[in-house]
């Protein structure tokens, strides 16, 4: 009797960083929560994606939105995210990440924070992030699965999303010097943005750095680029930039 097919490859490093790449390039993603007044039946919405020094995904949401009163009754949540493109959608890589939602109250040394760093990312929200009635999510990731196409499906779990860096909290008391820098500095940016960097011109603007990379955004563009290594505080992340780009 023949072998039933594997569906599943193994997930390398390779899979590991494409999933967060995928992840992390999308402007907004699918979010489906269970809906409490319909017995939890399936609701899903849209939201603009962020994402926490950690990498954890962030949502910005009403309380008057049914998936927002459906996450303060049930954390349980998923998020669709993926790239597009010519031909057949399902060709290109999508990532389903299951998650547990953490509402962070304005009272929460985190939220201050989160509110910059999505700003930057998503700057015409300045026109509702503080209406009363707006909430940050944490949506700390569990499992994930990436689709990178094809025959090309794997599994994940909810770390290989994320960064665990003892220098984290030293990057983001260090941010915004750092965010200076790195934007003035576009050979720096026309090295991170690879085989993209026919395009940068100084429209491309860094919006977040962390441990093991930064984010970039041009217009509706979103671009994530990984440093040649994790590192290990805001001080290695100048001398990287000193050695390789001046």
């Amino acid at each position: 009797m023949a072998e039933k097919p594997q569906v599943l490859r193994e997930t390398d490093d390779a899979a590991r960083k494409l999933a967060r790449l995928v992840f992390r390039e999308q402007r907004s993603a699918a979010i489906g929560v269970l809906e409490p007044v319909s017995d939890g039946f399936p609701f899903v919405s849209r939201a603009l994606l962020g994402f926490d020094i950690d990498a954890v995904p962030i949502i910005l949401a009403s309380q008057l939105a049914t998936h927002t009163q459906a996450l303060l009754a049930d954390a349980r949540c998923s998020v669709l995210a993926g790239r597009s493109g010519k031909g057949d959608p399902l060709a290109h890589a999508r990532i389903t990440v299951q998650c547990r939602a953490e509402p962070i109250a304005r009272t929460d040394l985190r939220h201050a924070r989160l509110r910059e760093r999505f700003l930057r990312r998503h700057p015409k929200a300045q026109l509702y992030i503080d209406f009363p009635d707006f909430l940050f999510f944490r949506l700390n990731p569990l499992r994930a699965s990436l689709n990178a196409g094809f025959g090309r499906a794997y599994a994940l779990t909810g770390d290989d999303l994320l960064i665990s860096s003892a220098a984290m909290e030293a990057i983001a008391a260090a941010e915004h010097a750092l965010l200076a820098e790195l934007n003035s500095n576009k050979d720096a940016l026309s090295y991170f943005l690879g085989e993209e960097r026919s395009d940068v011109t100084p429209a491309w603007q860094v919006t977040a750095v962390d441990a093991e990379g930064i984010d970039l955004v041009q217009g509706d563009a979103f671009r994530r680029a990984d440093f040649p290594r994790e590192v290990e505080n805001p001080d290695d992340v100048r001398a990287m930039f000193v050695k390789l780009y001046r």
